[in-house]
């Protein structure tokens, strides 16, 4: 079976990009070797541990590859590899190697480079495949240093931001997306050529515009740069009827002075396709909002709960009276005083 990936960061089969990061963040922090002096081998076993779960389970690739054969099956040369994935082998030679990525190396992504993470400035922290003779460097890691990987110290690539416009519908009820992209990656012979992967997004019902999705390491591939991230950052599209302000659904409403001073009755279709049938009794005055409780938008990060529905209302004037029209306004409404 080899390792269960999901049980070493402590998460389960379903669990998403914030959660993997949320408990990467947390683990590597409690293991890292610099906070555990007293006990340093084990630390750093545990640390290479965590590491290369986070670095299987946070790649889309790795990660079906992990899903399908497990660990011995994900370290094998005898994986076959999707025919959309087929970017880094060639010469009739489809199958997928992986190459562990080093400990130090994905801390420092989370943290900085700057030995600052345990909140002291202890000097600039060595990569675990640096010249020096790193604290980190693994039996396993060093043996990789004759294949084709690219030098961890390498600069990493600015990330590349693409809008997702997503209806209010879309962010409302959730759902899929897939896109598809090209990025140019080396062949077996280390020429470039452009591949296509589909990658899935899934949104989460409630997201707001500025949510930012990222693919780690998903740009073109150039000598001596580390990949840039792909960053999918949500938009929002306009809707006919409703304008989001936070969690909560505005409609703004035109109403008649009749209407405004009789009642009126308003129904509307709701996000995820309900009718929704609000009587207005009272007298609705001229700026007047009314609030619909649990009507809004899901909260992402609490979903049973939702924001609120906020009708606001434009009260729309007759341009002209008659003097019939006056004279009955007045019999009607001249006892009524301006304070009431």
């Amino acid at each position: 079976m080899g390792v269960d990936y999901y049980n070493v960061l402590n998460v389960s089969p379903s669990a998403s990009e914030d959660d993997l990061k949320k408990s990467y963040r947390r683990l590597a922090m409690k293991w890292h070797p610099d906070k555990n002096p007293s006990s340093k081998k084990e630390a750093e076993a545990k640390f290479k541990q965590i590491s290369e779960a986070y670095d299987v389970l946070s790649d889309p690739h790795k990660r079906q590859i992990y899903d399908q054969y497990g660990e011995d099956g994900l370290k094998s040369s005898d994986v076959p590899t999707p025919p959309t994935q087929r970017s880094y082998n060639s010469n009739n030679d489809d199958g997928f190697r992986y190459y562990p990525r080093d400990a130090e190396d994905i801390f420092n992504e989370f943290f900085g480079a700057s030995g600052d993470a345990f909140g002291g400035g202890g000097g600039r922290r060595e990569s675990v495949n640096g010249g020096g003779g790193s604290r980190f460097r693994s039996a396993e890691a060093g043996s990789q240093t004759s294949r084709k990987t690219a030098p961890v110290n390498n600069r990493k690539a600015p990330a590349i931001e693409s809008k997702l416009a997503c209806t209010l519908e879309e962010l409302y009820k959730g759902g899929r997306r897939k896109m598809r992209i090209s990025r140019v990656v080396p062949d077996g012979l280390g020429k470039p050529k452009t591949v296509e992967e589909i990658l899935k997004i899934d949104i989460t019902p409630g997201w707001k515009k500025g949510t930012k999705i990222t693919f780690p390491e998903k740009g073109n591939h150039e000598p001596g740069v580390t990949p840039a991230d792909l960053i999918f950052v949500i938009d929002e599209k306009p809707h006919s009827v409703y304008k989001r302000d936070g969690n909560d659904l505005i409609v703004d409403k035109k109403v008649s002075l009749l209407e405004a001073l009789t009642g009126i009755t308003i129904s509307l279709t709701t996000l995820d396709g309900r009718n929704l049938t609000i009587p207005v009794l009272d007298i609705v005055k001229p700026g007047q909002e009314i609030v619909i409780p649990n009507e809004g938008m899901p909260i992402s990060k609490e979903v049973s709960k939702r924001g609120d529905l906020r009708i606001n209302f434009d009260i729309c004037f007759p341009s002209r009276l008659t003097s019939e029209q006056k004279t009955d306004l007045k019999r009607v409404l001249g006892g009524s005083g301006v304070d009431n």
